[in-house]
């Protein structure tokens, strides 16, 4: 039997009212049945009616084919520059094989559901268990990281001024090490440079990171290694945040906000320079005020370029392993320490005694843990949210330099100080911490979901 479609060549105008609902259409041109053709469509109880295409997917065929979607598409421009087409296609592909089984299997898994002999409280509850314990892995490896990153902060500035170690050459003998990391990817059957398809991207990645580093280590030479350290972080928190935003479209809420605003002002209370410094009457010797400038311009440079490996490697969390990403971190050091050495004219100096290698392997150590605990961390939290996290190192830093040197910090220092210790464990709480009212909204609504005739 053949049908023809009695609305073809028409506009339909449809007119929704509180109470009402008026479609009117309007044709071209008067329909007219062509002859011999017996137009016929299938009433509920008929043979054919249930393959009738439902409206379901006439409006995603509609969506699929219409213009407005190619035309949008064409026009989300900073989407394609950390591969969410590519991220598209792989959720496509997926999901086509997936459809067929997914439509038989709908509702013989809803009955499983609500027919099991466990509740929706218990599935709730084992839902929420293995939610709360990765959370608390992630955040126990970000406060790991903070605390190794203060660690690193001290044992840079020691190694500085009791074994006259450079910075730069602090950073390329931590990439030498570091490039162990290449037995992860190649125990795993993986190419260390990345996916085919991904590695431009991962190489972004690495010479971003690496940037970063050598403009941080850099400014020490600079600025002292406290306000080069908390400018460097500053900037990162800022700056991932507002990249997040414009890359990968990563917003944050409202309560993550105002706890990075309340941090950042932490921050900014520690930058305040000092009664010393501010009332001081002697003239500014210009060669001075101008190596401190640069100083200053190099952790905020630090801090955008960190921002963009953040932002880079958590579109790539789904592609590259933490194993990859450190090993690329790691070659791409070796190649840009050296370089900014020579830029610098930094002079270079080994370690002679055995106190100094220790300090040196100390150092390898806690950046290897600090890059871990934090590119872990990307693959489940916001860039802004993991830099945020680490700005305990300030404080961390701190407390060690006083162990180590006791000097006396001003007041704005412990203030600021302060404020960043309790935006950071305010954010550890709220992430981990459940609500009273969250358990009773998610079982509302996923009865509702189960007892709802539409699957």
């Amino acid at each position: 039997m053949e049908s023809t479609h009695l609305l073809s060549g028409s506009k339909k105008r449809v007119k929704i009212h509180p109470h009402t609902v008026t479609a009117k259409y309007a044709t071209h041109a008067p329909y007219s049945p062509q002859p011999g053709v017996h137009t016929h469509f299938p009433q509920p109880g008929d043979e054919g009616y249930d393959d009738a295409p439902s409206f379901e997917d006439f409006g995603s065929f509609l969506e699929e084919t219409s213009d407005r979607k190619q035309l949008t598409e064409g026009k989300r421009w900073p989407l394609t520059l950390f591969g969410s087409k590519d991220r598209d296609k792989d959720k496509d592909t997926t999901s086509r094989p997936q459809a067929a089984a997914g439509g038989e299997a709908s509702e013989g898994g809803v009955r499983a559901a609500k027919g099991s002999g466990r509740g929706v409280g218990e599935q709730l509850a084992s839902f929420g268990e293995a939610s709360v314990s990765a959370s608390r892995l992630t955040w126990v490896g970000l406060l790991g990281a903070a605390l190794a990153h203060g660690c690193l902060i001290v044992l840079t500035r020691l190694a500085s001024e009791r074994f006259s170690l450079g910075p730069l050459f602090l950073l390329l003998v931590r990439s030498i090490f570091q490039l162990v990391s290449l037995a992860v990817p190649l125990h795993r059957g993986e190419n260390p440079f990345g996916p085919e398809g991904y590695r431009l991207r991962l190489l972004c990645y690495g010479v971003s990171y690496s940037l970063s580093l050598c403009c941080a280590y850099a400014s020490l030479t600079f600025v002292s290694p406290g306000n080069g350290t908390t400018t460097w972080r500053l900037a990162t928190t800022a700056l991932s945040a507002i990249l997040a935003f414009l890359l990968l479209e990563e917003r944050l809420g409202l309560p993550d906000g105002i706890t990075l605003g309340a941090g950042l002002c932490g921050l900014g209370l520690v930058l305040l320079p000092t009664a010393d410094e501010s009332n001081s009457d002697s003239p500014t010797d210009p060669v001075a005020f101008w190596r401190g400038a640069f100083g200053w311009s190099l952790s905020a440079l630090a801090g955008l370029w960190m921002a963009l490996a953040l932002v880079g490697y958590r579109s790539l969390k789904e592609r590259v392993g933490v194993g990859t990403a450190l090993f690329t971190v790691s070659w791409t050091g070796c190649l840009l320490a050296p370089a900014s050495l020579v830029l610098l004219q930094e002079g270079w100096s080994w370690p002679m005694s055995a106190p100094a290698w220790g300090l040196v392997l100390g150092l390898v150590a806690c950046s290897v843990a600090a890059f871990l605990g934090m590119t872990h961390a990307l693959t489940r939290l916001h860039p802004a949210l993991v830099s945020a996290s680490q700005s305990l190192e300030v404080p961390i830093a701190m407390l060690l330099h006083l162990a180590v040197l006791p000097l006396a910090p001003t007041a704005p220092e412990v203030v600021g100080n302060v404020m960043v210790i309790l935006s950071v464990g305010w954010l550890v709480a709220m992430k981990l911490l459940p609500s009273r009212g969250g358990g009773r909204r998610q079982r509302e609504e996923y009865e509702e979901i189960l007892d709802s005739p539409i699957k």
